[in-house]
């Protein structure tokens, strides 16, 4: 009894955090909360995120406003055809005081990266961030180097511009866990945030509301989540169809499966749940979804997005009652 109720209580705790996280960003970015929230769902299950916009919708200012919000080092990482994979790990240098080499460190040994305009380096360049998205570490020279804890990345790339761009290879598509847009802000958020700014950036005055301890702790409280059988196979359910899709080129991975059960025991947590329900899973399938799947060219010659492709798998997916997923 006593193990229930603290687990209970790290819960409770942790889905407090999430939500002034979520509620801290909100102070910058207007009108977006959705995005925040997945952002920060993406932290509290170790996993990074894609942002695929047009300039000037705040993408760099969500990202730092994250940072900020946990008191973690931050970042910035700007992508060019001619950035080299040393540029962003580091390289071993001759140090003239012992005659031999040191590990001079890349920008990557920071808490929160943003690696913006991801594809404009060239892909030897890109795979470069493979090992530090997957495992935490670099290896330079047969050296392995381990990254700060938590380590977050938040790629972007302009779905505009494709001239002097190097598409994402699947394999590094796979390694992000959401693909969120921000989109434009309604009249409304964009008067708000007018208004909000003038000649003071509310960045520059906010303060964290969390430290790296209790980020790191974020995912046991994530894993305490009940997740029934049957929301285990609602899951593959739904990425076994997008495999056999008739739109779909390349369906999505076993990883998938992963990391989309892990949001939705993050969203559960969010919301103050002990389980996760159907609801949590339709949510946070798009963005999970939306980078994985690659279209066949008929399907995009019909215009057709895979968006279109996720919300017609849901509506044809059976999903189990609420009743039946309850935490033993």
């Amino acid at each position: 009894m006593e193990a229930k109720e603290a687990t209970k209580e790290l819960r409770s705790h942790a889905g407090g955090v999430l939500r002034d996280i979520v509620e801290n960003i909100g102070l910058v970015i207007v009108g977006k909360e959705r995005v925040i929230r997945n952002l920060v769902l993406a932290l509290a299950t170790g996993r990074h995120v894609l942002v695929e916009d047009v300039p000037g919708v705040g993408k760099t200012t969500l990202i730092k406003s994250l940072a900020r919000s946990l008191n973690l080092s931050f970042r910035r990482i700007q992508f060019t055809p001619d950035l080299l994979p040393s540029d962003i790990t580091g390289t071993s240098v001759l140090d003239p005081e012992t005659s031999g080499f040191r590990f001079r460190r890349g920008p990557v040994f920071h808490h929160v990266i943003l690696a913006d305009e991801i594809n404009r380096a060239s892909p030897k360049t890109q795979s470069s961030l493979l090992e530090c998205m997957e495992e935490g570490q670099v290896t330079v020279d047969g050296v392995t180097h381990h990254l700060p804890k938590p380590f977050l990345v938040m790629a972007t790339q302009n779905p505009i511009e494709y001239e002097g761009t190097f598409p994402l290879p699947e394999a590094q598509l796979d390694r992000f866990a959401l693909s969120l847009q921000m989109g434009y802000p309604d009249a409304g958020e964009e008067r708000e945030m007018m208004m909000r700014i003038g000649n003071h950036s509310p960045l520059e005055s906010l303060q964290s509301v969390v430290d790296a301890e209790q980020v790191a702790g974020l995912g046991e409280a994530v894993e305490s989540v009940y997740a029934s059988e049957l929301i285990m196979d609602y899951i593959v359910a739904i990425n076994r169809a997008s495999r056999y899709n008739d739109d779909v080129y390349l369906g999505a991975s076993p990883r998938a499966s992963l990391v989309m059960l892990r949001l939705a025991k993050a969203l559960a947590l969010y919301e103050g749940s002990d389980y996760v329900l159907p609801d949590h899973v339709k949510e946070m399938a798009t963005p999970v979804l939306r980078h994985r799947l690659i279209l066949t060219p008929e399907a995009r010659w019909e215009n057709l997005t895979t968006e279109d492709v996720v919300r017609d798998i849901i509506r044809r997916s059976t999903a189990p009652g609420s009743s039946e997923v309850i935490s033993p």
